[in-house]
């Protein structure tokens, strides 16, 4: 059986409808996970392949019938993200919006390849807007509400506590996607902990939701834009500001005070050394002239801090 997932372009029905069709929904993320107004799934979708040997056959999440010449079932998972019900009014953003950052999100994925970003592999249109389906990723979002942000079981809590070494890991992927994506023009908006995905078994962390991100520099016309105050960078907040790669260095600095200190810049609490918590610092100056230009000179400082 063909993957329909994969190579379907159009389509007639809900998305919902269509996933139905062809795979098996293990996962929805809705109203009762995200205010966005979107709504994504996880999907199972079966499918076979003739091997001359089983043994001889690698892919994951699958089960095998064993034997030469065999037909070997495989199960594989995606992530697909819908911008939801377009006839929804509880979201913050109406359905046109969503489906125009959706497609804004398309054009991220097919600018930048990183193993840290989970793999797009194509766009499905329907009455209700596109269908993008990516790569499942395994582990657990790294966001926690405020009420669970100080639960020692939270995935944001155990990984604040993992070893100075590994968030180091994992705040390189961060810094090099961004680094990466500055080269290609893309400002960040809207990053924050529920950007992040991290494998506690595997190490491993996968940044996601980037739909929001900008082409180019650009005027803050909102005020207060969106994100979480954790991460933002002042003229985040000031109507008619400047938003830039140096608003992007902000929020870098924050994400190495959040996850190597308590969220201050006290130096107790940032268990890095000094050379990173002088980078951290300058990132999180108030004055964007007074930050680093660029994410650039962030990243090629951050790396000359680690060593």
């Amino acid at each position: 059986m063909s993957n329909l997932l994969l190579t379907t372009k159009c389509i007639e029905c809900s998305p919902r409808g269509f996933l139905e069709s062809v795979g098996n929904i293990f996962a929805i993320f809705d109203a009762q996970t995200q205010d966005s107004g979107n709504i994504s799934y996880g999907v199972e979708v079966e499918h076979a392949r003739y091997c001359v040997s089983a043994r001889k056959c690698s892919a994951p999440n699958r089960s095998a019938r064993n034997g030469t010449g065999s037909t070997t079932e495989f199960t594989d998972r995606f992530f697909v993200k819908t911008a939801g019900n377009p006839d929804d009014p509880a979201p913050f953003l109406p359905h046109s919006a969503r489906v125009a950052l959706l497609r804004n999100g398309v054009q991220l994925a097919q600018s930048i390849q990183h193993a840290a970003l989970p793999r797009l592999y194509h766009a499905i249109e329907s009455p209700h807007g596109p269908l993008l389906v990516y790569d499942w990723v395994e582990g657990e979002l790294l966001h926690a509400r405020r009420a669970q942000r100080a639960d020692a079981q939270s995935a944001y809590q155990r990984f604040r506590h993992l070893p100075v070494a590994q968030i180091g890991r994992a705040l390189e992927q961060i810094f090099e996607v961004h680094w990466a994506l500055a080269a290609k023009n893309w400002i960040a908006v809207d990053f924050y902990d529920g950007s992040l995905i991290y494998d506690f078994a595997q190490h491993e962390l996968h940044l996601v939701d980037l739909d929001n991100y900008h082409q180019g520099p650009f005027v803050n016309s909102m005020g207060r834009m969106f994100g979480s105050s954790r991460f933002m960078a002042p003229e985040e907040f000031a109507r008619g500001a400047l938003i830039d790669q140096r608003t992007n260095v902000f929020t870098m600095g924050r994400t190495m005070a959040l996850f190597l200190g308590d969220g201050t810049l006290a130096r107790h609490a940032f268990r890095g050394d000094d050379a990173l918590y002088a980078v951290m610092l300058r990132a999180c100056r108030k004055e964007p002239v007074q930050r680093f230009s660029s994410m650039a000179e962030f990243y090629e400082e951050w790396r000359k801090a680690r060593g």
